[in-house]
């Protein structure tokens, strides 16, 4: 099961069948992850206090990469998979702000996106392909934790970046590898991969490769690989 603050979340069953969408390039909400936002367009605003009205779940999703490219409506096409959060924090900052933090429920893949009189985006999700996200730590054993603590900390070093090392020491595997992911400066592709992963050894493996092409490029004479 999820827990997501206050609530519990034991499948994709106990989801609902449609969802406010936030498409926004390269956010990456993962299962047990917090992801800070912060919101300022009326559409979202509109779509944060209709949710916080609700059972306060919001699907991340981000815009496809053929850039420039529209649907009929005129909006940017969406990826087909994105994750679901849960609004567990929620602060107004008096200037007509919101600032929240979304805590990540399950991926999700888009069955339809539906019509709406709201300034918003909805769809309707199925989870059930990510019926392993409800289980934390889900195949966290066959995680190579050495090699993703060995790469990520050669590129912060590399980017005079710094992190909370201790905080990782004692955590789990799951902790480590989808926040790392998350905190990754990486481009929007590289999200998508990483929250598309099949499994949690995957993802520790994608990110161990995008970081260590990153530190090639960086390394090399040419610039950054393509």
């Amino acid at each position: 099961m999820t827990q997501a603050g206050n609530a519990t979340y034991r499948g994709p069953d106990v989801l609902p069948p449609v969802v406010p969408l936030f498409p926004l390039p390269g956010a990456l909400l993962l299962p047990r992850g917090q992801l800070p936002l912060n919101i300022f367009e009326p559409r979202y605003l509109a779509m944060v206090e209709d949710a916080m009205r609700g059972d306060r779940l919001i699907g991340m999703i981000q815009p496809r990469f053929d850039r420039g490219a529209v649907d009929l409506d005129g909006r940017p096409p969406l990826v087909e998979t994105g994750g679901l959060g849960r609004i567990t924090q929620y602060a107004e900052t008096g200037d007509g702000r919101i600032v929240l933090t979304l805590t990540g429920v399950s991926r999700f893949r888009i069955v339809e996106e539906m019509s709406t009189t709201t300034p918003y985006r909805i769809a309707r999700i199925t989870a059930a392909p990510f019926a392993s996200d409800f289980t934390p730590g889900f195949g966290q054993e066959a995680v190579d934790r050495k090699a993703v603590m060995t790469a990520f900390k050669a590129f912060l070093e590399a980017n005079d970046l710094e992190a909370d090392w201790n905080s990782f020491n004692g955590a789990d595997n799951e902790p480590i590898v989808n926040s790392l992911a998350m905190m990754s400066p990486y481009g929007a592709a590289e999200k998508q991969a990483l929250l598309e992963a099949a499994d949690l050894k995957t993802r520790g493996d994608i990110l161990v490769a995008i970081t260590e092409r990153m530190l090639a490029g960086r390394a090399s004479p040419h610039g950054p690989l393509q």
